[in-house]
């Protein structure tokens, strides 16, 4: 999938048609998901606002630190959470979301935003996973213009 991206991207620099290719690109790849897209940081409001995306219409702004997507933002680390309805605070956009995976991206040592990806099933994703997704949010950072 990660060769696939950096392939599908090439010399494309426009941030949104990016993005929406490679949430398609998620949807394709993995099974059993019920969104994956992401969020950006807008330096005016500092929120996340809702980017491309793959699924269910999705909140369209999330506070830094709020939820797992706002979390992982501010920590600046992968999130792999089992089950969401235990993760303090939890914002459920899609009620029919039980795990959920958030990678954050950075450029040049900027936050750009985060990858989401949810699923209906309990612990759908692995380590494997999250290795394979820290890459991809690298090869797609790397085919952004700063």
């Amino acid at each position: 999938m990660n060769q696939q991206l950096d392939a599908l991207l090439y010399q494309e620099t426009n941030v949104i048609t990016n993005l929406a290719n490679a949430s398609a690109l998620i949807n394709d790849t993995y099974e059993d998901l019920n969104w994956s897209g992401f969020y950006l940081y807008n330096y005016k409001t500092g929120e996340l606002d809702l980017g491309p995306f793959q699924g269910k219409v999705a909140c369209m702004h999330i506070k830094v630190g709020s939820g797992v997507v706002g979390t992982a933002y501010k920590d600046q680390s992968i999130h792999r959470v089992a089950n969401v309805h235990e993760f303090p605070g939890h914002i459920a956009c899609d009620s029919a979301s039980n795990s959920e995976i958030v990678v954050p991206i950075t450029k040049d040592g900027k936050k750009i935003g985060v990858l989401d990806i949810d699923s209906p099933s309990l612990d759908r994703f692995t380590e494997d996973n999250e290795v394979e997704l820290a890459e991809f949010v690298k090869i797609l950072a790397s085919h952004m213009e700063n």
